[in-house]
């Protein structure tokens, strides 16, 4: 129980409070729910839950749904009636927060549920704290301090790709990943222990410098996906340029599958930028089609222009279009020399015509690609994901919290100081290496703050 003390101590021991929130979000809605946890659900319930058929709400078992009426006993009218639904029950410890809990599910209109929770806090429960609900079920041990934060993300996840990566963190895959890595340093530490307490049996360098090497692999694999896990978390930016008329806004509407851009013949539509959601396999990304890049003394033009070099700038990739049809001059090659090659994919555009010149004559590989008929759209498409991926590729789990990463940033760092030191100053890098990782899953010496920093994101109610 020692691994969960923070945890329990932020609760200021308020474990045998019955807890109760809205669990479902604010607005209107054909069902809402009322949440209720702590060793007197049942009891709260007992007071204000009618069964259609019967019955001592107390004496249910976890795992039914029941059908009734949500009454208000101190009403003055004959039947205090307020709504009709469900109680779901759930007994410990089988129930998220390792606790007796229920659910009322009732109609989810806001007068409704407010009515419902004014009832339960009434007759025994007390308002939940943001995240206490999350927090009871770290302190129970039904999930680590990596899974609660992928709890958080599951809840703000806005695409797909970002529902992926919280399911993964839910599924304790990343715990899993880190406690291999604790086990070859628990090792490592115990065998520099065994030195200094028996100096005289000695310890090979094997039983120190073998499991460091391996718990640094582990982590650094996890350190490398950091990139691709903000990606999929918080989504990337695409941006679309090239001179006017490459069939910048053409590709835009093609990547997308729908009309977003205005497409015209004549040169300088588009003359501020505009952006729309795009799925690139395990990646969202925000794209952003951009004004032409040419020289003019167009006022309005020359803002845009001015934008869309600030927006290649600041994007995480990059999609630069080559008419190939038109011969290629001195603004095309000057855009090979000003954009960083590593977030660039070149594309000769218009790939359905005859091409007008090679890949030599500008200096870069491009990919031909036509929004017309769609050649080289899957292709490209790939092309973007891997380079936004990069080492995360292959990996199954990514790093999505800045919290997690920072804590293997600075157990790596401690790590690389182990091979060659003294043993004592080796004992006190694996102890902090060993603290760090425990950061992260709240398993092993966890500081309170950490467990402050997670869930003072928390919403009430979860």
């Amino acid at each position: 129980m020692e691994d969960r003390t923070a945890a329990t101590r932020m609760l200021s021991g308020r474990l045998d409070d019955t807890i109760a929130a809205i669990a479902t979000a604010p607005g209107v809605g054909a069902i809402g729910v009322v949440r209720v946890a702590g060793p007197a659900s049942f009891e709260v319930a007992a007071t204000l839950f009618r069964p259609a058929r019967g019955g001592d709400v107390r004496a249910l078992l976890g795992g039914r749904a029941v059908f009734g009426r949500v009454v208000d006993p101190g009403a003055t009218d004959a039947h205090g009636f307020v709504d009709e639904g469900l109680l779901v029950t759930f007994r410990a410890p089988r129930s998220y927060t390792g606790q007796d809990a229920l659910e009322l599910q009732v109609h989810g209109g806001p007068a409704v549920l407010r009515n419902v929770l004014d009832l339960c806090l009434r007759h025994g429960a007390r308002l939940a704290e943001p995240g206490e609900f999350t927090l009871r079920a770290v302190v129970s041990g039904r999930l680590d301090l990596s899974q609660a934060e992928a709890v958080l993300a599951m809840v703000e996840a806005r695409s797909d790709a970002a529902r992926r990566q919280a399911s993964v963190g839910l599924s304790g895959a990343l715990s899993a990943a880190l406690d291999a890595a604790q086990a070859e340093l628990t090792a490592a530490y115990a065998a520099v222990l065994a030195h200094l307490d028996y100096p005289e049996e000695g310890v090979p360098e094997a039983q120190v410098e073998a499991p460091v090497a391996r718990a640094r692999t582990r982590l650094e694999r996890l350190v490398a996906t950091a990139a691709a896990g903000r990606y999929a978390a918080r989504g990337a930016r695409l941006a679309i340029v090239g001179r006017p008329n490459a069939g910048k806004s053409s590709l835009l509407n093609a990547l997308l599958g729908y009309e977003r851009a205005i497409v015209a013949d004549a040169p300088g539509t588009t003359r501020d930028y505009l952006e729309a959601p795009l799925e690139l396999g395990r990646v969202s990304v925000t794209a952003v089609d951009t004004a032409g890049l040419r020289s003019t003394d167009d006022a309005v033009e020359a803002h845009g222009v001015a934008s869309a070099r600030a927006l290649a700038a600041a994007a995480d990739v990059v999609v630069v279009l080559v008419d190939g049809t038109r011969p290629l001059d001195a603004e095309d090659r000057e855009l090979v020399a000003a954009l960083d090659a590593a977030r660039t994919a070149w594309v000769a555009s218009k790939a359905d015509r005859p091409r007008v010149w090679r890949d030599a004559e500008l200096g870069v590989v491009t990919r031909p690609v036509s929004s017309t008929s769609g050649a080289g759209l899957d292709e490209l498409r790939a092309d973007l994901e891997a380079r936004l991926l990069g080492d995360a590729a292959g990996e199954e789990v990514w790093v999505t919290s800045e919290r997690a990463l920072d804590a293997l940033r600075e157990a790596l760092a401690a790590l690389r100081r182990v091979p060659g030191a003294p043993q004592d100053l080796q004992g006190l890098d694996l102890e902090t290496a060993l603290r760090a990782l425990a950061r992260i899953t709240g398993r092993g010496d966890v500081a309170e703050s950490a467990l402050a920093e997670v869930f003072a994101r928390f919403c009430v109610g979860k």
